[in-house]
């Protein structure tokens, strides 16, 4: 499992949840966590000090978590960092991390499946399943991965991240004349503003696999 894979990003609007006082102080720690996780997961090259300090973000994550039990966003960052663990880590371990994620992301869709803003839930459930083994060694599922991640595409139509995990899926699933139109879209995708980094890091990755998609269509 390749931590960019598994390292999810982002968010979708809150859409139909209720209306939440505006508190400075905790937007502050989850743009720290988001910044945080992008030095993480396209800075440090080194697996074993990507894993170390992916697993010390999961723990500032869940620390919040306790603190805002009522908030799903620091269950969000919480995942992403234990799934960017995981792909550092990689084999039964990275799995065991993997399976902790989903848990963790499926207590946050419980919440508030609209969390941070783009569809980040829909979207790391997604990717997990798309890109986890399947049975019997693992939960990878490709119908729930494309289930998920239409929904996220439908929250976030023009999203980077959106757009770059439908197409690793559909690279996954040999759809590479479908792969190369959603990558493309990814490289497209508006700057996040404060997230030059992650931006810049994932649309790297995109264009890295749109040139697989576009070589497997052209021999």
């Amino acid at each position: 499992m390749r931590p960019s894979m598994l390292a999810v990003i982002a968010v979708v609007a809150l859409v139909g949840a209720p209306a939440l006082a505006a508190d400075p102080a905790f937007e502050a720690r989850i743009d720290g966590l988001a910044r945080t996780w992008a030095h993480v997961n396209y800075e440090v090259g080194d697996k074993s000090a990507q894993a170390a300090e992916a697993a010390k973000l999961a723990a500032d994550a869940d620390a919040l978590a306790k603190q805002y039990p009522s908030r799903a966003e620091p269950l969000v960052w919480e995942a992403i960092s234990t799934a960017t663990e995981a792909g550092a880590k990689g084999g039964m371990g990275g799995l065991a991390l993997a399976k902790r994620a989903r848990a963790m992301l499926e207590r946050a869709e419980k919440i508030n499946p609209t969390a941070l803003g783009d569809g980040s839930v829909y979207t790391s459930l997604g990717s997990l399943y798309a890109q986890v083994p399947g049975f019997p060694i693992g939960f990878g599922d490709p119908a729930k991965a494309r289930a998920y991640l239409t929904k996220a595409l439908a929250a976030n139509p023009n999203g980077v991240d959106s757009n770059y995990f439908y197409g690793d899926f559909l690279m996954r699933q040999n759809d590479y004349a479908g792969a190369v139109g959603a990558l493309n879209r990814a490289l497209a995708a508006p700057a996040r503003p404060g997230r030059d980094l992650a931006d810049r890091g994932r649309k790297a990755e995109a264009a890295a696999l749109l040139a697989q998609a576009r070589q497997k269509i052209h021999g």
